[in-house]
């Protein structure tokens, strides 16, 4: 299917790192996936991510606040944002970064139009970042996909006694591996300033 994007289509070309996770997470996620997303687009990634509530939403935006760009995939089309409250942050990826969708304009939010997003999230990526999810999550979804594909998985760890660290803790039982560091990403990836590609 063809891809519709807005935005500035050359950052492409740059290494993508998608980061997700909960709807609703917590506090001490938000801060992780703000920390990971500003210190991973320091480094010359492209983050992308699916401009849903919690995780997603602190990742992009974190990305515009260091004035890095970020790319979002919608689950909706590209002239349709969704969530709603989002209206301004996918605005600002706009003008500053990347919109894409494999669905038409018009289409509007379907429970089954997030998975196809996911597999996008997942083809693009070199490696997914789950920062927080449930056993039974989207963002599981999104790293299994990523895995079949031959990308990197990786995981932040939590409380065997928070439900929002299970999903996270069970990738890593499967396979994820462990990151307590941006850095541990960018090692991983093998990704650095120097080959990092030149947006600015």
């Amino acid at each position: 299917n063809p891809l519709y994007i807005k935005g500035n289509i050359e950052l492409l070309e740059m290494p993508m790192i998608a980061i997700v996770g909960s709807r609703t997470a917590s506090t001490e996620g938000l801060l992780n996936a703000a920390l990971f997303a500003r210190e991973l687009s320091r480094a010359g990634a492209l983050i992308l991510s699916g401009l849903a509530r919690g995780v997603d939403g602190e990742a992009h935006k974190a990305c515009l606040r260091s004035n890095h760009p970020t790319a979002a995939v919608f689950g909706t089309g590209i002239d349709i944002i969704y969530p709603r409250e989002h209206f301004e942050l996918a605005c600002g990826i706009g003008k500053q970064g990347l919109l894409l969708s494999e669905l038409p304009p018009g289409s509007g939010p379907k429970a089954f139009h997030f998975p196809r997003r996911n597999r996008i999230i997942a083809a693009l990526a070199l490696g997914v970042l789950v920062i927080e999810a449930a056993e039974k999550s989207g963002s599981l979804i999104t790293a299994r996909l990523a895995a079949d594909l031959g990308r990197e998985v990786f995981a932040v760890p939590g409380s065997i006694h928070n439900p929002l660290s299970r999903g996270c803790n069970l990738l890593i039982q499967q396979g994820a591996k462990l990151v307590r560091a941006p850095s541990e990403v960018l090692e991983e990836l093998h990704i650095c300033q120097k080959t990092a590609f030149k947006w600015s």
